[in-house]
């Protein structure tokens, strides 16, 4: 169990967060749903902390849920704009963050466009860090928010089949979804056109335990959790796909393969979703889909993870 004297400063990514410390942060997310039920949504633990959620790239239900879970925890919250600031007329991210600092910051919510720029921040910030997405390397807390919701839907990780299917080369969400599963003990079927998976041997020498397939229907065989990607259309436009009609076909959650799906199967997508191309309507509303049940725990993640770090 992690005592005070080891407790983490910063959440960056879950390469470094063993299964102990995850099923302590899935505990306390247990907990900060429970503050959410009440009438009152809003506890007194980080009164006086100033969360700055600092955003170079467009979100919306990441940073809305970042600045809800700070409040809940009754933080002080700012929000952060590269647009109209400083950056944009060349001040460097490490003048950024130091300047937050002396102003009184605790916590830093980054999201940005550069894999790595995290870490950069981290060196430099005396506080703590949350990575809320960076380029194509990670995204901590939609890992730990997917983790709990299959927790509480199923009623346990270990050992379940989950199949990611989509853009997983490309994708931050898959990689730190993978790294928690495994963690955790679950088996992790990776689906994708070869274009959008890359070479096998990157996967499995990083993941051993991995399956990869390039036939969904095969894979969703005895699946637990079937998890799509977002599609970035610039794929298609980069010449990674022959069309979206075809990608539909071949690996999209379509009704006929949400027919194949066991009852209990649940049907997971981290948004934004492109409705008739990685998922179908019919399926990311069917009582499969736990979609809306990800974007509602995921205040209670972040919640605990700003009550872990800076309470």
């Amino acid at each position: 169990m992690t005592t005070d004297s080891q407790r983490r400063r910063h959440m960056i990514d879950l390469d470094d967060v063993d299964a102990e410390e995850i099923e302590e942060i899935l505990t306390t997310t247990e907990s900060m749903k429970e503050v959410l039920s009440r009438e009152m949504k809003q506890v007194p633990a980080l009164r006086g902390r100033n969360v700055v959620n600092m955003f170079f790239e467009d979100s919306t239900r990441t940073r809305i849920s970042f600045e809800l879970a700070a409040r809940a925890l009754s933080a002080n919250v700012v929000s952060f704009s590269a647009r109209g600031s400083s950056v944009e007329k060349g001040e460097s991210l490490i003048d950024t963050v130091r300047t937050l600092q002396s102003l009184g910051a605790d916590v830093v919510v980054m999201r940005h466009g550069e894999s790595g720029a995290p870490y950069l921040v981290a060196r430099h910030f005396h506080g703590s860090v949350i990575n809320a997405g960076d380029g194509r390397h990670a995204h901590p807390t939609q890992a730990l928010l997917d983790l709990f919701t299959i927790r509480e839907r199923l009623g346990q990780i270990r050992d379940i089949k989950v199949v990611i299917v989509g853009d997983i080369l490309h994708s931050r969400v898959a990689r730190s979804d993978i790294w928690g599963l495994t963690r955790m003990g679950a088996n992790v079927t990776l689906c994708a056109p070869p274009t959008l998976l890359g070479q096998h041997k990157y996967w499995l020498h990083t993941w051993p335990g991995l399956s990869i397939s390039h036939d969904l229907d095969a894979a969703i065989k005895g699946a637990d959790v079937v998890m799509a990607l977002r599609l970035q259309k610039e794929r298609m436009q980069a010449g990674l796909l022959p069309s979206l009609r075809e990608y539909t076909r071949a690996y999209g959650i379509t009704p006929e393969r949400l027919a194949q799906l066991d009852e209990r199967t649940l049907i997971m997508h981290p948004g934004p979703i492109n409705e008739g191309v990685e998922i179908s309507p019919e399926a990311a509303t069917s009582p499969n889909s736990v979609i809306e049940a990800q974007v509602t725990n995921g205040v209670a993640v972040r919640m605990a993870l700003l009550y872990r770090l800076a309470g």
